[in-house]
């Protein structure tokens, strides 16, 4: 578990309920899942064959926020000197072993964890917190601009794997013949 004080240092307003996830009052995002009114994502839940709305995040935090306010914490506790990229990098390794705890023995799990108790969810939301907190924290250390980097990475993904080729399919890029 990552190192936190347990506190909301988030420099930036953290109102879940009063964020909106597609811009109508009926959605809404609490860091953890969806919660639907009369919206379709509750539909879907309950068997309705109706396509449910893709989950969206909030806006805020951004990920120069998440850097931001992640930088303040490790100033303020004078961490930066145990903070270097091989540190960082096998510090996240452990967090996503934890995330993998978190599912194994399960078996398939079902998108948006209906099974699953708040309490579960919660644990899963702060385990994916830690793991992206510290991928901020390496990609600053390593100079890595990640909305940036994503975009390119995004541009190489769709060369190398065109819809009209690979639809429905999971196979490698190599395994495809042109």
């Amino acid at each position: 578990m990552m190192a936190t004080n347990g506190k909301d240092d988030c420099a930036v307003k953290c109102d879940a309920t009063s964020v909106s996830s597609n811009g109508s009052n009926d959605t809404f995002v609490d860091n953890s899942r969806v919660e639907a009114g009369p919206a379709s994502h509750s539909k879907q839940l309950n068997g309705d064959s109706g396509r449910a709305e893709r989950f969206r995040f909030s806006s805020e935090p951004t990920v120069e926020d998440i850097r931001r306010m992640q930088a303040e914490f490790t100033d303020e506790r004078d961490w930066n000197q145990f903070h270097q990229p091989r540190n960082l990098l096998l510090a996240m390794v452990g967090e996503v072993g934890e995330v993998a705890e978190l599912f194994q023995w399960r078996g398939e799990v079902a998108e948006g964890l209906p099974d699953w108790t708040d309490s579960e969810r919660e644990h899963l939301a702060h385990e994916l917190s830690d793991v992206l907190i510290y991928l901020v924290e390496l990609a600053e250390k390593c100079r890595v601009d990640l909305p940036q980097a994503v975009l390119r990475k995004m541009a190489l993904n769709r060369l190398k794997y065109p819809a009209s080729k690979v639809h429905g399919s999971s196979k490698k890029y190599t395994e495809y013949k042109d």
